[in-house]
């Protein structure tokens, strides 16, 4: 019989920021690597936080696990034992949907066997649409377009997981509209200090929280800028603490955060913004977690001359190292901090790191080590991207 405990997620463009992720929030005990696109969590799907997660993409309860990977097999399973539970469904009409990740499988091989599951219910005598395949997975778009995750809606899912085949339904997607909404419709962003994705900004602030409860706590961005990681905290419960160099950020962010209190009921927190140099400010009160981008240096385009690549990298070493510096005083002991510095793509995939990673235990603070992720996956870059960001998720000694 379909039905287990276990949840599936489904992650995003970079797998290993959402694993990270999930292990931050639920511990490595609890996660567990499912294929190279997915993550087995030991709780169900209704316990979990799904929209506060920024590298997952979508949220399935497990159903069960066949052995092997092979596909005609798992198509044969499908086509026999998806009637009996289409049956415990409301009347009207099925939207179905079908995604396959890590099998060498085609689009249309996916599709084919999309169309013998709708064969297979209709003989049942269900009234049946098929979302079809254009890739081997459907998007979260065509999920959501599609109502798949509705009272009559399906999207399965087959995820190759060693000599297994997991089989899940998707029970939730990230909702696009809501993140386009507080990228692209706040009143005020500026291109010129970067762009911080709402999705990055969760997975900087989980990071940097992990398992803490929002009640009562403050997250602080020295580096706040237009107000991203500031409006996504405050969605996720937490009072904010946000300063800046610029007078002129601190104006962005009061205008984005008033924006974002119309727009959205945010729970009864704390909002703090104020103009600081984060390499000398004294933040009062003390804040109890620090979730950041810093400051970046030059916006590349192309690979810069060595030359002005190891200038830029002193710059950008000098002001985190002393902001660091300048931060750890002000810390309580064992404070988690998730900071976004600059990596710098020299080659395909081969990157410059800032001087201070390898001097962290000397600034005063321990490396969080993960148990299912390296230290050199947590870098969030597109292929052509010379500037990435690099996550440093450390605790003050």
């Amino acid at each position: 019989m379909w039905g287990m405990t276990q949840s599936l997620l489904i992650l995003g463009r970079q797998p290993a920021l959402g694993l990270a992720e999930l292990e931050s929030l639920y511990g490595s005990t609890k996660v567990q690597a499912a294929g190279e696109q997915a993550a087995l969590l030991d709780m169900p799907a209704s316990e979990i936080d799904f929209r506060r997660l920024g590298g997952s993409v979508k949220l399935c309860k497990v159903l069960t696990t066949l052995d092997g990977t092979n596909w005609g097999q798992a198509e044969r399973y499908l086509t026999k034992a998806a009637p009996e539970h289409a049956a415990l469904l409301p009347e009207g009409k099925m939207q179905i949907g079908l995604s396959a990740y890590g099998f060498n499988e085609s689009a249309q091989r996916v599709l084919a066997t999309g169309l013998s599951l709708k064969k297979s219910l209709k003989k049942a005598g269900k009234s049946v649409r098929l979302t079809p395949n254009q890739e081997p997975a459907l998007s979260s778009a065509q999920v959501a377009h599609n109502h798949l995750t509705g009272p009559t809606g399906w999207e399965l899912i087959l995820v190759a997981h060693g000599s297994k085949t997991i089989l899940a339904q998707t029970t939730d997607v990230q909702n696009i509209d809501s993140y386009t909404l507080r990228d692209r419709g706040r009143p005020k962003r500026d291109a010129r200090v970067g762009m911080l994705p709402p999705k990055l900004a969760q997975t900087i602030i989980n990071l940097a929280v992990g398992d803490a409860a929002s009640t009562g706590k403050t997250v602080l961005d020295p580096f706040c800028g237009t107000g991203v990681v500031l409006q996504e905290a405050l969605l996720m419960g937490f009072s904010v603490y946000g300063t800046d160099l610029e007078p002129r950020m601190i104006d962005y962010s009061g205008e984005n955060l008033d924006w974002l209190d119309a727009q959205f009921e945010l729970p009864e927190a704390d909002m703090r913004i104020e103009q600081g140099d984060a390499t000398n400010h004294r933040w009062d009160p003390t804040p109890d977690f620090v979730a950041c981008e810093t400051y970046l240096g030059r916006p590349f385009t192309t690979a810069p001359l060595s030359n002005v690549l190891a200038q830029n990298i002193t710059d950008c070493n000098l002001i985190i190292k002393k902001f660091l510096q300048n931060v750890h005083s002000q810390l309580a002991a064992g404070a988690r901090l998730c900071v976004a510095v600059p990596a710098w793509q020299v080659h395909k995939n081969e990157f410059k790191h800032l001087p201070l990673i390898d001097q962290i235990s000397d600034l005063g603070y321990n490396l969080v080590k993960f148990e299912h992720v390296r230290d050199d996956q947590l870098l969030y870059y597109r292929e052509d991207q010379v500037v990435a960001r690099e996550l440093l998720v450390i605790t003050r000694k």
